[in-house]
């Protein structure tokens, strides 16, 4: 509660990475401008940046397909917007689109099943369904 020597806590030495210049690479913005071209109904969910991972944002499309990109910092947001032509919206205020959730979680199912099939072959043919 109180300093009794009076010295500030340096602030944190972690620093999350951030692009050139806070903005988008041109790589990420080469894919990002590939994926959206030929896509209906795409719209950009910016994600906050983190220790870890700096600014991103995801693009998904009206069947729940998505990509995700760094976007280097605040500067970023605007670039995308730019660069696509597409409503960006802040993830923490609007929370991921229902599309894009109900297809996460179809991919999933269909991923376990086939790695049943695998195992259930495997088995069939005598061999550890586990290895």
């Amino acid at each position: 509660m109180f300093n009794i020597f009076g010295k500030r806590k340096s602030a944190s030495p972690l620093k999350p990475p951030r692009g050139p210049g806070e903005t988008i690479r041109p790589d990420d913005a080469q894919h990002l401008t590939q994926w959206a071209s030929g896509r209906a109904f795409v719209e950009g969910y910016v994600e906050p940046e983190t220790v870890v991972n700096e600014m991103s944002v995801v693009l998904v499309d009206e069947a729940g397909n998505f990509t995700r990109r760094r976007i280097g910092g605040p500067k970023g947001i605007d670039a995308v917007a730019q660069l696509l032509g597409i409503s960006l919206y802040d993830v923490e205020e609007t929370g991921y689109p229902e599309r894009m959730r109900r297809k996460m979680e179809q991919d999933r199912i269909l991923r376990k099943r086939a790695e049943q099939r695998e195992r259930r072959a495997k088995f069939e043919r005598g061999e550890n369904p586990f290895s």
